[in-house]
Order: structure tokens, then C-alpha cells, then sequence
């Protein structure tokens, strides 16, 4: 009787032990999944930088646009100033 108690006992571990085993390893796999995440996101994150910026050069230069069309405007008699 204390064999069965035993050999149930160490069947119980080694599934505990098993079931230990697959976790660890996903969470390993999950650690390496989710540094890939991150840095794509850096990636992202630089790639928007470089988007507000043109964005940003752009409003400058609509900005004069609008300017010049005002004084050609004005030169042209189109509008009262």
C-alpha cells in the first residue's frame, strides 16, 4: 500500500514537473515573441518621427505658398487689400 501511495506521489510530480517544463518554455518563447514586438514598435516609432517631421516641412512651405498667391493676388488687382 505505501508503494501505491509512492508511485502515485511521483506520478503526480513528474506531471507537475512536466507541466513546469512546457510553461517555462512558453514563457521563454513568449519573452523572445514579445522582444520582436518592441522592436518593431522602435521601428515604428522612428518611421512616425520621420512623418511629423515632413509633415512639418510641409505646412511651412504651404504656409509661404499661401503668402505669394496673397501678394500675386494684390499685384493682380484680384483682391482688396
Amino acid at each position: 500500500m505505501a508503494d501505491e501511495r509512492d508511485s502515485l506521489t511521483l506520478r503526480l510530480l513528474r506531471d507537475l514537473r512536466a507541466g513546469q517544463d512546457a510553461m517555462r518554455e512558453t514563457l521563454s518563447e513568449l519573452v523572445v515573441r514579445f522582444g520582436r514586438v518592441e522592436t518593431g514598435l522602435a521601428h515604428v516609432r522612428v518611421e512616425l518621427s520621420e512623418v511629423h517631421t515632413v509633415l512639418a516641412e510641409h505646412s511651412v512651405k504651404f504656409d509661404r505658398f499661401g503668402d505669394r498667391l496673397d501678394r500675386i493676388e494684390k499685384r493682380l488687382g484680384l483682391i482688396v487689400a
